[in-house]
């Protein structure tokens, strides 16, 4: 029996320590039933319906007091004025400093990058941190005005504060690998939907594309930065639902000065916060197959669509740019084109072309 009793009191001890809120809410609730008691004594019959003793309860020992409702018996102010007040006072400063204990935690937790995102599904996640071409790639994301409302994670290894904590979309999580599992259950990243992986260094980038390529949802898609090309053709040949890409400065170099004016054109093709961009839309399951010819005016006409060209997967490593007029398109491809905003599959009138 003593040694029951000294491990409650251990118990109760460690209650005290931390004020769970197991333990307030059960002082609470004691004090309630002790106050309702002893109005019940002192014949209080107006203070003791539930209802009207929980608004009571609350308006008096908060200390508002409108009035409506008090003690009218002596002994029942002598209850209020020696049981409920004092101690009551006393119960709702450490529930509003454990209210603001815990919101402070959270909110701490949010801007260390130590919240937990299990919950999360069919969301954004972009892993790795570059001051200025991580904040570009959030805008460019949340510029298209008919992308689904996805969550975004930003994942980094850095020890650094929410860096874009003025985004209420950007969720933060600091972790202490890409490659661990636990770390990356923590982003969900088994149900994420899009990945942006733009490491620190190409092998960052490289052993975490490696990493999260057989984890990711069969129709989940990953693009993956690279600052050249010597990992991105072995990448590909292993990883099909990676998509690679990397620095072509050499490339727009020399397309510039031969034909003047393609670095602009290439910036409008690709920037979604101004004029006319390169958007993909991947043709609905149930719709019977087409000839280029047929689909090209179509989305001219009805959406100031051009279309560029075909691909069979969503990395585009089948890709056919300006197909001849009667080139097949099949249920599931994707076509890339550029238009004023996105045109979604559910906009277009299948049966009509």
């Amino acid at each position: 029996m003593m040694i029951i009793f000294k491990r409650l009191v251990v118990l109760l001890r460690a209650h005290v320590d931390r004020a769970s809120w197991r333990l307030l809410c059960l002082v609470t609730a004691l004090h309630m039933g002790l106050v309702w008691g002893l109005l019940m004594l002192a014949n209080e019959q107006a203070l003791l319906p539930a209802n009207v003793f929980f608004y009571y309860y609350i308006i008096t020992t908060s200390t508002v007091g409108y009035g409506d409702f008090s003690a009218t018996t002596d002994f029942g102010r002598w209850v209020v004025a020696l049981v409920q007040v004092p101690f009551g006072l006393g119960l709702f400063g450490v529930l509003l400093g454990k209210a603001g204990q815990m919101a402070t935690f959270w909110i701490k937790r949010a801007m260390t990058g130590d919240k937990d995102y299990f919950d999360f599904r069919n969301h954004i996640i972009i892993f790795g941190w570059h001051p200025i071409r991580t904040k570009k790639i959030i805008d460019y994301i949340l510029a298209d005005t008919k992308r689904d409302n996805r969550r975004i994670v930003l994942a980094v290894t850095d020890a650094i504060e929410h860096p874009l904590i003025g985004y209420p979309e950007v969720n933060f999580a600091r972790l202490t690998s890409f490659t661990e599992d636990e770390q990356l259950a923590r982003i969900a990243i088994a149900d994420a939907d899009k990945v942006i992986i733009d490491g620190q260094d190409d092998d960052q980038t490289f052993t975490t594309a490696l990493k999260l390529s057989p984890m990711i949802k069969a129709d989940a898609h990953i693009s993956a930065h690279f600052q050249d090309e010597s990992k991105v053709s072995l990448l590909r040949s292993h990883c099909k639902n990676v998509e690679c890409s990397s620095a072509k400065s050499a490339e727009i170099l020399v397309r510039a000065m031969q034909d003047p004016g393609s670095s602009r054109v290439q910036e409008e093709l690709l920037s979604s916060l101004h004029g006319d961009t390169q958007f993909s839309l991947q043709l609905p399951q149930d719709v019977k197959s087409y000839q280029f010819g047929e689909l090209f005016p179509y989305f001219k006409a009805h959406h100031n669509a051009i279309l560029l060209g075909v691909a069979h997967d969503k990395s585009a490593q089948n890709l056919d740019l300006n197909p001849p007029l009667d080139y097949k398109i099949c249920a599931g491809d994707v076509l890339h084109y550029i238009a004023p905003s996105r045109v979604l599959a559910k906009e277009v009138l299948w049966q009509a072309i």
